[in-house]
């Protein structure tokens, strides 16, 4: 059974596809629920225990978990508000964090594994498209990666992520589209990342094929982001 976060995004969506292609349960979390998501605003403890609970009252497991949940912030540093800069932290990497705590039994207990949705942004730098904030927190992300990763290593879990570039997906078309154009100029083909590519991966690293690994996250840029 899969736990995702932010199943009502572009990304989300297209994992809950192809997890159910293969055979499996997806259980999705969203701010904005729809049908077969759950409300909840993985940025609140409160929120992110009740929906744990319920999800285990219900199917008496979690196996496989996908972090998909996040907003993108804009402009530089100076431009960027201390009240931006927090919340998007929060909604980016302590939501990360507080799903990974109170999901930490039922991993353990089934051996499971993680996939956590980092960004381009935390490889590079990220730039005025998607602001410092996005930028560090995604970048936490991608160490969060590896400290779980460690810190489970002999629990039996598995915690990796992924790292895409530009996804065809709302948060890509919140852009202008000459700079789109721009963006998917410099990518392999001349085009964004397809969310079904990015559910791809996330399920190759779910998958036994990805069992040797543990503490990476796979870069998705489309070369964008060179390594």
């Amino acid at each position: 059974m899969l736990l995702l976060t932010g199943a009502a995004g572009g990304i989300g969506r297209a994992v809950t596809r192809l997890y159910a292609a293969a055979g499996g349960t997806v259980v999705g979390l969203d701010r904005e629920p729809a049908d077969g998501i759950l409300a909840c605003d993985v940025s609140l403890e409160g929120e992110v225990q009740a929906a744990i609970a319920r999800v285990l009252a219900t199917h008496g497991r979690i196996d496989d978990i996908v972090h998909a949940a996040g907003v993108v912030g804009s402009a530089g540093i100076e431009a960027t508000s201390l009240a931006e800069w927090e919340s998007v932290l929060v909604a980016n990497l302590t939501s990360a964090f507080l799903l990974l705590r109170a999901c930490a039994a039922p991993l353990r207990q089934a051996r499971g594994r993680v996939v956590l949705v980092a960004s381009s942004n935390a490889l590079d730098g990220g730039s005025p498209l998607s602001g410092p904030a996005y930028a560090a927190a995604k970048a936490g992300v991608v160490n969060l990666v590896r400290h779980a990763a460690k810190d489970w290593r002999k629990a039996g879990v598995r915690v990796n992520g992924v790292a895409p570039g530009p996804v065809d997906t709302p948060m890509l078309h919140r852009l202008a589209p000459e700079v789109r154009q721009r963006l998917a100029s410099q990518m392999f083909g001349g085009r964004p990342i397809a969310p079904e590519e990015v559910a791809g991966a996330v399920l190759f690293l779910l998958s036994d094929h990805a069992g040797g690994m543990t503490g990476t996250t796979l870069n998705l840029s489309g070369g964008l982001v060179p390594g």
